[in-house]
């Protein structure tokens, strides 16, 4: 019995012991400290009635934000959508967050964050704008923390996609598409030079060339509106069908008032 009691208070058996303290207490920290409110929200299943109470307004839980069924945590711009909090739109319109936040998806085009436009129905939209819902979800992906899928219009109770969901990214890839068909055959055309002042008002002028407006191609199957933009002409070329000539310019003038 001397022997084991010399053997266990040893300097190198109380060495040993030292460490496995110093261990367990480390692993008994790590395992109190694991559970923390960040990791428990990560890639979850979510419903509006969970998502609408982490609207920042609280200043001990995160703030979520949802685009298209996909949840983010976006608590480090807290000053963009916390309370009182202000950001600015793709239409350059400024709004104050932090109220109500469910699925916006139909807000991050319409610039209404408020009411009635805080909502994830994208009926009407066209293939553009719903292009751009689709990149606003991937700024988000790469900017800030995806926490789950809320459960509705996009995800199902199992968490797999919809048919609406589908439907949104096929009508978004289809606009991509006819941009980029667009640009090319805009390119072949020079455009005008413009600018702009408050105090001067608009003008368009070509270096070489004459200023007509055209009908944009694929527009309205973009849009669902016509649109046109100005484009600089050869005078031999100026007999084109369906050139326009400025209200108020002159035919072989090579700038316009607009």
């Amino acid at each position: 019995m001397r022997s084991l009691w010399k053997l266990a208070t040893s300097p190198a058996s109380l060495a040993v012991l030292s460490v496995a303290v110093v261990i367990t207490a480390a692993l008994v920290g790590y395992t109190y400290k694991k559970p923390t409110r960040q990791a428990s929200l990560f890639h979850r299943l979510w419903t509006t009635d969970e998502i609408v109470l982490y609207n920042g307004t609280d200043e001990g839980t995160p703030i979520l934000l949802g685009i298209l069924g996909s949840v983010f945590d976006v608590t480090k711009g807290r000053s963009h959508y916390g309370p009182g909090g202000v950001t600015i739109t793709s239409q350059g319109a400024r709004i104050f967050l932090g109220l109500d936040f469910r699925d916006a998806s139909r807000a991050f085009v319409s610039g209404n964050f408020t009411g009635d436009g805080l909502t994830d129905s994208l009926r009407g939209l066209s293939s553009v704008e719903m292009k751009s819902v689709v990149d606003w979800r991937g700024f988000y992906m790469r900017t800030y923390v995806f926490v789950g899928k809320l459960i509705g219009r996009y995800y199902d109770n199992s968490g797999n996609p919809t048919k609406y969901l589908k439907g949104v990214e096929a009508k978004a890839a289809r606009g991509a598409q006819l941009l980029e068909k667009q640009k090319l055959e805009e390119d072949k055309l020079p455009s005008c030079n413009s600018k702009w002042s408050e105090r001067d008002g608009g003008e368009v002028w070509c270096d070489s060339g004459y200023p007509r407006l055209v009908q944009r191609p694929f527009e309205i199957a973009l849009t669902g509106r016509m649109s046109k933009r100005c484009v600089c002409f050869k005078e031999e070329e100026l007999q084109r069908p369906g050139l326009e000539v400025y209200k108020g310019c002159d035919h072989l003038s090579k700038s316009c008032p607009v």
